[in-house]
Order: C-alpha cells, then sequence, then structure tokens
C-alpha cells in the first residue's frame, strides 16, 4: 500500500511548519526508520522518520517551503506491491486534496516579488487572467507537481488560469508560460542585477516570527513594572568554590534558578498568569532558563525546581542548553513553565529590562556579579554584588506583591543556606 508523508504535529499548538530539509531524493530506497526529512518549528528542528520500506516515489512540498499545514501530504512511498492504478488514484486525490491555499493576506507577499518585474518587463499577459479581488474563501487551485516547477521558476502562478478540472493549474500551463516567457530568466535573478549591494535581506526563520510576536504583544497588552534590587553572592561564591574542586560544576544562575522558584513557593500568588477571565494561579514551580541559540532565544524548562537539588539542577539545565542550541529540544521541554530567569551577566550587562514571556507573569533580569564598596556596621566593606530586576505584569501581579518576591528572593541568594530548609 502506498504510504504518504505527512506534516506531523510537533506540538499540541502546532499548525503549520516549514519542510527545512530533505534529507534523501526521489526514486531513492527507503527502510522503515530512516531519517528523510526535517521539519522547523518556531522553537526547534526535529526529524520525520518513515514507517515503511519502500522507494521515495513523489515529493509534493520542496524543501524550504514555509506555512506547511499540519496533516499536509509531503511525500508518497511506493512498495514493490503497489500497482501504477493505485499510484495514480493517490496521486490524483492529493493533486485535489492538497491544493495550495492563499487568504488575501497571503497574496501580497508573492505579488510583491514580482510586481517590479512584471511593471517593467512586457510579460505575455495571453495566458494570465489577472484577479482583481481576491476573497479570502477563494483559492488558487494548483496541482504538486505544477506548483513545484513554479516556485523553481519563480512564476507568479496566483494570476495564472487552469486548464485543468475544475480550473486547476497544471504542469502544462506552468511550462506554457515559462516558454511564453523565455527571455526572462527568473524574478531571482533580475532584483539580484539591479539590487543594492550595500545591504542584504535575510527572511524572517519560524523562530525569528514567534519571538517577534508574542513579544510585541508582551510588550502591547502586559502593562510592566520594573524592581531592582543588588544581591551578595559571596556565599554562593564559597559554596561554588568548594564543590568546583570536585568533578561536580555548579554555577550561580543554579543558585538563582533555585531561589526563583522557592520564593514563588513562599509567595503563590505571585506564581500566576493573567487571562481576559481570569488569574491562573500555578501548584508547580517550573522555571523557564533564557537561552541564546543562533536565530534567537528559546526557554527551556527545569521542572519541579522547589525539590531538586542545586547540582541536579545544573545537570538538567546544561543538559537543556545543549539540546536547545542543537535544536533537538523536545515540545514538552520548551512548552509551559511558570517564570522565566534570563541572564545576561555573562556578556558583562550590569542590569537590564527583559519583556515578560507571556503568557506569565514575571520575569528576572540578572546582570554581571562584581565587587563594590558597601557600608556595613559603618564600615566600608568590599562585597560581590549583582543586581536583578524583576519585570512584573500588573494585571496580576502589584507592587507590593514584587516586592516581597523580589525580596525573599535576595534573603534566599544571600543565604544560600536557607535553601536546604
Amino acid at each position: 500500500m502506498v504510504a504518504q508523508i505527512k506534516m506531523p504535529a510537533l506540538s499540541p499548538t502546532m499548525k503549520a511548519g516549514k519542510l527545512s530539509k530533505w534529507l534523501i531524493k526521489k526514486s531513492s530506497k527507503v527502510v522503515s526508520g530512516d531519517v528523510i526529512a526535517e521539519i522547523e518549528t518556531d522553537k526547534a528542528t526535529m526529524e520525520i522518520e518513515a514507517v515503511d520500506d519502500g522507494v521515495l516515489y513523489e515529493i509534493f512540498v520542496e524543501e524550504g517551503t514555509d506555512n506547511v499545514a499540519v496533516g499536509s501530504t509531503l511525500a508518497l512511498i511506493k512498495e514493490d506491491s503497489d500497482t501504477e492504478d493505485q499510484l495514480n488514484s493517490l496521486f490524483e486525490k492529493n493533486n485535489d486534496n492538497n491544493l495550495f491555499e492563499m487568504d488575501k493576506e497571503k497574496i501580497p507577499e508573492i505579488n510583491s516579488k514580482t510586481d517590479k518585474a512584471i511593471h517593467d518587463i512586457n510579460f505575455n499577459e495571453k495566458n494570465m487572467n489577472l484577479k482583481e479581488n481576491i476573497t479570502k474563501d477563494e483559492r488558487i487551485k494548483i496541482s504538486p507537481l505544477a506548483k513545484r516547477i513554479a516556485l523553481k521558476n519563480n512564476v507568479n502562478f496566483s494570476s495564472l488560469s487552469g486548464t485543468g478540472p475544475h480550473g486547476r493549474i497544471v504542469k502544462k500551463d506552468i511550462e506554457d508560460f515559462i516558454i511564453s516567457n523565455k527571455n526572462i530568466t527568473s524574478i531571482d535573478s533580475y532584483h539580484k542585477s539591479s539590487s543594492d549591494t550595500s545591504y542584504k535581506d535575510v527572511i524572517h526563520s519560524p523562530m525569528r516570527k514567534t519571538i517577534a510576536e508574542r513579544l510585541v504583544k508582551s510588550a502591547s497588552e502586559a502593562p510592566h513594572f520594573f524592581l531592582s534590587v543588588d544581591c551578595d553572592i559571596s556565599e554562593i561564591n564559597k559554596i561554588r568554590e568548594n564543590v568546583n574542586k570536585g568533578d561536580t560544576k555548579v554555577s550561580v544562575n543554579d543558585f538563582i534558578i533555585k531561589a526563583s522558584a522557592l520564593a514563588l513557593k513562599k509567595f503563590p500568588k505571585a506564581n500566576c498568569s493573567w487571562n481576559n477571565d481570569f488569574i491562573r494561579y500555578y501548584n508547580s514551580y517550573d522555571i523557564s532558563v533564557a537561552v541564546a541559540v543562533e536565530d534567537g532565544l528559546i526557554t527551556p524548562i527545569v521542572k519541579n525546581v522547589s525539590i531538586k537539588g542545586i547540582e541536579e539542577i545544573s545537570s538538567e539545565v546544561k543538559l537543556l542548553a545543549s539540546k536547545a542550541k542543537k535544536g533537538e529540544l523536545s515540545p514538552e521541554e520548551y512548552s509551559g513553565g511558570n517564570f522565566t530567569v534570563s541572564n545576561l551577566g555573562m556578556y558583562g550587562i550590569k542590569n537590564f529590562n527583559a519583556i515578560i514571556n507571556p503568557p506569565q507573569s514575571m520575569i528576572l533580569a540578572v546582570g554581571k556579579a562584581e565587587p563594590r564598596a558597601i557600608v556595613s556596621k559603618n564600615e566600608i566593606t568590599i562585597s560581590n554584588l549583582m543586581t536583578v530586576t524583576l519585570s512584573c505584569d500588573h494585571r496580576a501581579v502589584d507592587g507590593a506583591l514584587g516586592a516581597q518576591w523580589l525580596n525573599k528572593f535576595k534573603d534566599f541568594i544571600e543565604n544560600p543556606s536557607l535553601m536546604l530548609l
């Protein structure tokens, strides 16, 4: 039986993804368990494995294609026993059902790449039927093969008339259009010849677009207020000096994660998120840790932090950070979280204000620790101080609650033995 490779749902909220790479070529032999493609979401890159033996018979979605809907057929795997009639039937079914759909918001994205060329170059319009009023419910009907040829040759198929059944654009329509415009090499080459070389445009990745959307939403909707305090980490450094003499290596950030969870446990009203009709209070103490990756920022989660020791937290953070940088995090490792820690101290930043990671209500911005002079008991002493700034969503956490949480956090940091109680 012909096997269909479909776009998987890698998380409960995933609606579409990017097919970033095919790892095998058309007509290649496939064995069940072979990794055949890579899927890129807003959080990570995941691999797709074949579930049947056979030959990669047809590819419907080219690598690099973005916004591929969950459940869409990506390719077909042919088994030895499959007949030509079965293949033709399934191929036609995918032609009918996997139509390239585009609403009126998407049409300008394609047209913007071609408008200048259409304006400056004399296209043969005999094979074109320009659609002036494309509504959200209308669909561009095009067979997968025709779409692949169109994308490869940078053909704006949104304005072509199809000669196939029900007006579907088929392979011949694309080929006729390319032949009639043989003097035009491609839209891309046209732009390259006339572009300004003083800059380079890079298309947004799914991760970068999601980060932008979430942070704009957070900054515009959540009324942020900020509270700062200096924490003396001298006692933590003494503990680290002794612990790190052995094989175990712990960081200040590990203590920060632990102190954050324990402070939430002391003030459970701060362990919450805002919703339009209610405030949700969490019973768990799951801390998101901001990790910088090549294309942005991701926040893997250390779960149940309040009951874990510093060494266990340290090992878990190292593992999650490594997987994040390789794009290997599973959805459950980055979905959720009640509170976020963002540490820029390693970059020499003394203090900063962080934007809340929605739907959470607080995020802690951690700066660089450095020796500073302080007055203690009428004497000037040198202490290793670290400035932290708490960003709060004023809809869910008011100033007094934020201050109480921050003072308790400071107490844990400056007296790390209290974390053992």
